[in-house]
């Protein structure tokens, strides 16, 4: 059960033809205030009948039209009266659902392209008719200028558009840059108007959602809160709910809003395995027992970890004791209390998409596999309640800020489960635990610092950066998560008058804007100087600082 009401009346669909930029196509409609989620490309026209969108994008795809196992659009879709514009391989599927042809270009475009307008329209000249061009401007381009740059990424294209069709812009190396029937309303662009290299793109976009469609921005964080609040209200009714409160983000907010829509029914159990970044459990414990009225119940488990930690060195050993025990402290608790029907999770929406969610057609199946992977004991049984799987990353964030949770909860870096226990090279002791923890912190204090200076200088505030994926606007040079590593080594240093024998300390920041690949940060060099000095002089048994210059592929972010 997802307890969710992100959903909206006005709901746009993008059917997902396996593009790199499905995601982000969800999130501009989404940055407009529409509603948008992402549905497989085997859906079926009964199926978009019964989602009852009022709009419909057609996402572009690796694949070529004509290949053996090429995925195709139920054409029933273009005859339900639905608004729809197609992108990339969306408008080459669209072609050929409706009788059009596709062909392979004598060369691909890859990259910014000239594109001239056909249409008659468009701000600076007319521009020149071309072979079934329309009289009237195309309501798609609006005002945008006759001649334009914006992102290609293609080989096949559009040779002969539908019947009904006319041709609206074209390129030198695509005769069929973009198509429409405005009658039947549909549209379609060869070229990519989701991403910022299209500069025009994102006004093409509130052109069809608001101008073709008819939609209203009204899918705001106000709305969001209010329709989830009464989501959770309607779900939950007089039971308890049961929360395991880790201090990350998205827990954070699943607590925060929670606490919005239920107050004392929700119990927050955050257990402490020691392991986290130095006065974060402080922080946990302000936030939620001094600004939300919840049920918070603090489980103090550091020995325990300690003694099931003693002399482990393999990560995923390390990993398995961590899990395994942070169930085992949950549960104990859980099954004291009286009247829980609902666990509460995190999952956030790219958790649903990538889980293969869109290969089954639907989310209950997710669901499900996520729900078995929780080790209930025997007897024990809670329905599970997710109130942001159908938030993205950054709508997390803002989610959060707009509850009140504060800025160092939200914008906190991403942050592995099992804790410091990993950034920990070797085995887990008090005496590593307490260098790595005062290390960290002078760490995260620097480059919380550099980043802020980069976010002054280019006017954006905090968190609308690299790190929020498909989100607000990139900040160049912004370090997209910094932290210190320890190593199961030591080496000679001079301090003063005499010889060192003491732990290195590996900073590691890297740049990235989806974890999936990651390069290391080019940090000026004031400013790793200022980190080595702080931490050698500042924390206790390290003589040493190294940066780790390694990008991900072939290294992982994370040591362990």
């Amino acid at each position: 059960m997802a307890a969710n009401s992100a959903t909206s009346q006005q709901k746009v669909i993008v059917v997902d033809f396996g593009a790199q930029y499905g995601q982000l196509i969800a999130r501009r409609v989404r940055d407009l205030h529409v509603y948008s989620e992402i549905v497989p490309c085997d859906i079926t026209a009964a199926e978009v009948t019964e989602a009852a969108p009022a709009a419909i994008i057609l996402s572009g795809g690796p694949a070529s039209v004509y290949a053996e196992d090429a995925p195709a659009i139920d054409p029933g879709i273009l005859e339900l009266g639905i608004p729809v514009l197609g992108f990339c391989y969306g408008q080459q599927a669209m072609a050929v659902a409706l009788g059009g042809e596709v062909g392979h270009t004598e060369k691909g475009e890859y990259g910014p392209a000239s594109l001239t307008r056909c249409d008659g329209g468009g701000a600076g000249g007319a521009g020149d008719d071309a072979d079934g061009a329309s009289g009237a401007a195309s309501a798609l381009f609006g005002d945008t200028p006759a001649q334009q740059t914006v992102w290609m990424s293609h080989r096949d294209a559009v040779s002969r558009v539908p019947e009904g069709f006319v041709v609206t812009s074209r390129t030198d190396v695509c005769p069929v840059a973009s198509m429409e029937c405005a009658e039947r309303r549909l549209y379609a662009t060869q070229f990519h108007p989701e991403v910022r290299h299209t500069p025009h793109g994102q006004k093409m976009l509130a052109n069809f959602l608001f101008d073709i469609c008819g939609l209203v921005p009204d899918w705001t964080m106000d709305s969001i809160i209010e329709d989830s609040v009464a989501a959770i209200r309607q779900t939950v009714s007089d039971n308890r709910v049961i929360l395991g409160l880790s201090g990350g983000v998205d827990s954070s907010v699943v607590a925060a809003l929670c606490a919005r829509a239920i107050g004392k029914q929700l119990v927050c159990v955050f257990v402490n395995h020691g392991l986290l970044r130095k006065n974060e459990p402080e922080e946990v414990e302000e936030v939620f027992t001094k600004q939300f009225d919840v049920d918070f119940v603090h489980v103090h488990a550091e020995e325990r970890y300690a003694q099931l930690l003693a002399g482990v060195v393999e990560p995923e050993e390390k990993r398995r004791i961590i899990g395994t025990q942070f169930w085992k402290e949950f549960f104990a608790v859980a099954e004291e209390l009286d009247g829980v029907k609902f666990l509460a999770q995190g999952t956030i929406y790219p958790d649903i998409i990538e889980s293969g969610a869109r290969k089954t057609g639907g989310k209950a199946s997710t669901i499900k596999s996520h729900h078995n992977l929780i080790p209930f004991p025997e007897g024990v049984h809670f329905d599970l309640i997710e109130p942001l799987d159908h938030f993205f990353k950054d709508e997390v964030r803002a989610l959060g800020t707009a509850l009140g949770l504060p800025d160092y909860i939200v914008h906190r870096q991403p942050f592995p489960g099992p804790g410091l226990a990993i950034r920990i090279i070797g085995d887990v002791t008090p005496e590593k635990l307490e260098i790595l923890k005062n290390a960290d912190a002078i760490v995260r204090e620097e480059l919380d610092a550099y980043n802020e200076r980069l976010f002054v200088e280019s006017g954006v505030r905090n968190g609308e950066h690299v790190r929020d994926v498909a989100g607000g606007p990139e900040v160049e040079r912004a370090v997209w998560q910094y932290f210190a590593v320890l190593p199961d080594i030591k080496s000679v240093g001079v301090m003063g008058d005499e010889r060192t024998y003491a732990r290195p300390i590996i900073l590691r920041a890297v740049e990235s804007s989806d974890a999936m690949t990651a390069d290391w940060a080019k940090l000026p060099y004031d400013v790793l100087a200022r980190v080595s000095s702080r931490i050698v002089a500042e924390v206790p048994g390290v003589n040493r600082v190294v940066y780790d210059i390694t990008s991900k592929p072939p290294a992982t972010i994370e040591w362990e």
